[in-house]
């Protein structure tokens, strides 16, 4: 039921594999993790797990676990409330308040994750285990804060979404980190949770992806790391029951190989190509009494086209000719069954 996962350290031939986990480091090293694959609540051998791996983690080792679980009167820990808007509130102050409630569930430093996030799932899924986040109110790691905030964003058709992740190096190792980047009124902005908090928020003040991506890259030269990658995925839908994937990685740029003129010009044509992605209609995802029609679905034209998409796979003799409209109909409605 657990998977240890080191979040990008190591060697190069693992890139890959390690920054699809999105997990976020600053020490030197890197600590390995676990993934808590039962579900909740937790079960007795993930529950006994984690408290001895937090021993092997912690430097007071046993005693930080033994005082916290014999102890009878630890303090009731507040639950954040799910915000919520009135009309009238704006953007910038909506992400904020989002970026609170994340921020409120704190960190996880157990070295547990609770939920389990597989990029591989469709979105609807993935807002399924956001929606359980909400419920269950327990602290997170970046790839779960990413997760949540497309959730609590969703209502925002203002706001495009895309995750923006980092891969960075520190004395000899690698270590990966992952926020969600927003875009709207012509700005660019992040949510997400870290360690450090100049990895996380960011509010909607910088005119181009370049400037958000350097601001990122400022701060961790404030922690000795050099910016190696970054990754950008494309907008996401806002439909809570797509069906699509993530494209968590559209872009790939090496800084390495990267002058600052080039990486400012590559940021530029990821952004185009997110603009040009919003205007392109995909279908919605079929309901459950749909699923065995095989006519057109009605498109939504504030959903993204996918290259994955239902329609793009179903061949096209299979769509029904649909005949002219009679002279008499004078509404030019038409009741198909």
């Amino acid at each position: 039921m657990l998977r240890t996962t080191v979040g990008c350290v190591g060697v190069e031939d693992r890139d890959e594999e390690q920054d699809d986990e999105g997990e976020e480091d600053l020490r030197d090293g890197g600590v390995p993790f676990f993934v808590n694959r039962g579900g909740l609540p937790v079960d007795e051998e993930t529950w006994e797990q984690m408290w001895r791996h937090v021993a092997r983690i912690h430097p007071n080792g046993d005693t930080i676990g033994k005082r916290i679980r014999g102890a009878s009167d630890l303090p009731k820990i507040a639950t954040p409330n799910v915000p919520t808007f009135q009309p009238a509130t704006s953007i910038p102050q909506r992400l904020e308040a989002i970026q609170k409630y994340i921020r409120d569930l704190q960190y996880n430093h157990t070295g547990t994750q609770f939920f389990e996030i597989k990029k591989s799932r469709p979105l609807t899924a993935l807002m399924d285990i956001a929606k359980e986040m909400t419920r269950e109110s327990l602290p997170i790691k970046c790839l779960e804060a990413v997760i949540l905030g497309i959730y609590l964003t969703n209502n925002m058709p203002g706001v495009e979404r895309f995750p923006l992740s980092f891969k960075t190096e520190f004395s000899g190792n690698h270590f990966c980190h992952i926020v969600l980047g927003v875009h709207s009124g012509g700005r660019f902005g992040a949510l997400g949770i870290s360690r450090r908090d100049d990895l996380m928020f960011k509010p909607l003040e910088f005119r181009t992806l370049a400037d958000l991506v350097q601001e990122f890259e400022g701060a961790y030269r404030g922690y000795w790391h050099t910016l190696k990658k970054v990754k950008i995925g494309q907008y996401v839908s806002h439909d809570l029951h797509s069906v699509e994937q993530i494209d968590w990685k559209h872009s790939v740029l090496d800084l390495d190989k990267l002058t600052k003129e080039d990486l400012r010009r590559e940021l530029e044509k990821h952004t185009r190509d997110m603009r040009l992605k919003i205007g392109k209609p995909a279908p919605p995802s079929p309901t459950k009494e749909r699923k065995s029609n095989m006519g057109s679905p009605l498109r939504n034209p504030g959903s993204p086209m996918r290259r994955n998409s239902r329609t793009e796979r179903r061949p096209s003799g299979e769509k029904k000719v649909v005949d002219p409209k009679p002279p008499t109909d004078i509404n030019g409605y038409q009741i198909r069954v």
